[in-house]
């Protein structure tokens, strides 16, 4: 996989897409238009054969892809899937097929939040679009039967969500997983310097799409960058990365935080391993599944810590 994403040289593919002037929104949407389209495909293709239903349904402004798994399976207990894609992208067709690949993996009713995004709806709309969500799945759901998940944008967005949670009164689920979570939009970590060009996926900084999320917004505000917030309170969380991942630090850093914060973080680091993992296919990939599966699985029902 490593090698499939570099050049002859060695310089990575990812390397080849300039990303557009943030000012520039009739480009953006034209990339995201486009880009969304192959994340679709790329979903299809690892995600093989589902079996899970599902519907797509409208909370506020938000669409929201509710899939429900196949056969028999406990109607009380629910998953939100946030999707990743840099805060820009990964809408549309890859969310909707994240949401069936959960419920099949959990064996839940899993809620994918397919939220607005830039250039059209700036922060803080995705940000209220899962809120909306969170509260309608806690208006049907214990809170102790509800896990989030979110993955690179969808972390960052998992995390803001419940500081926004917190101030507004909601209760915390049962738990949290955050996959390589792009926490910190200032992007002051090490791995930033170190890992990039070495990670072949995520090879180097996402500064333009960071603005063009954030709107003027300050980019250390806690419910842009959550890596800044107060995290006591949360829910036990399982944490992912990669030695080769741009977003190592970021992760390393918001495990010691709730640490800090008295939260029960667990942090699993596979070697070699690029932002977003090897495609799917691999016994890392496989580790990785089985890791989140047992970790959800314990959360079920769990009491809160």
């Amino acid at each position: 996989m490593l090698d499939r994403a570099v050049r002859a040289d060695g310089v990575p593919l990812n390397t080849l897409h300039v990303l557009p002037d943030p000012a520039d929104h009739a480009a953006w949407a034209d990339l995201k238009t486009a880009a969304d389209a192959g994340y679709a495909i790329a979903m299809e293709g690892i995600a093989g054969s589902l079996r899970a239903t599902v519907e797509t349904i409208t909370i506020g402004a938000a669409r929201v892809h509710v899939a429900t798994p196949e056969g028999a399976f406990d109607p009380t207990r629910a998953y939100i899937d946030l999707h990743g894609g840099a805060l820009v992208f990964g809408g549309g067709g890859a969310c909707r097929t994240g949401a069936r690949m959960h419920a099949d993996q959990h064996g839940v009713r899993c809620y994918g939040v397919d939220y607005r995004t830039p250039p059209e709806h700036p922060f803080p709309a995705a940000l209220d679009d899962c809120v909306a969500t969170y509260a309608h799945v806690l208006a049907h759901h214990a809170p102790a039967d509800v896990v989030i998940g979110g993955r690179s944008a969808g972390g960052n967005l998992a995390l803001a969500m419940l500081l926004r949670a917190r101030a507004e009164g909601l209760p915390m689920p049962a738990g949290l997983v955050l996959l390589s979570p792009q926490a910190d939009l200032t992007e002051s970590g090490d791995s930033f310097a170190v890992n990039a060009l070495v990670d072949v996926v995520l090879p180097g900084s996402l500064a333009a799409t960071n603005l063009l999320y954030a709107n003027g917004a300050d980019l250390r505000d806690p419910l842009v960058s959550p890596l800044f917030g107060d995290l006591s309170g949360f829910p036990p969380t399982l944490l992912q990365s990669g030695t080769r991942d741009l977003f190592l630090s970021t992760t390393v850093r918001l495990h010691r935080a709730l640490r800090r914060a008295g939260v029960a973080a667990e942090l699993h680091v596979f070697e070699a391993m690029p932002h977003g993992g090897f495609g799917g296919g691999t016994q890392e990939d496989a580790e990785l599944r089985a890791e989140v599966a047992g970790f959800v699985a314990g959360r079920w029902g769990g009491s809160q810590v």
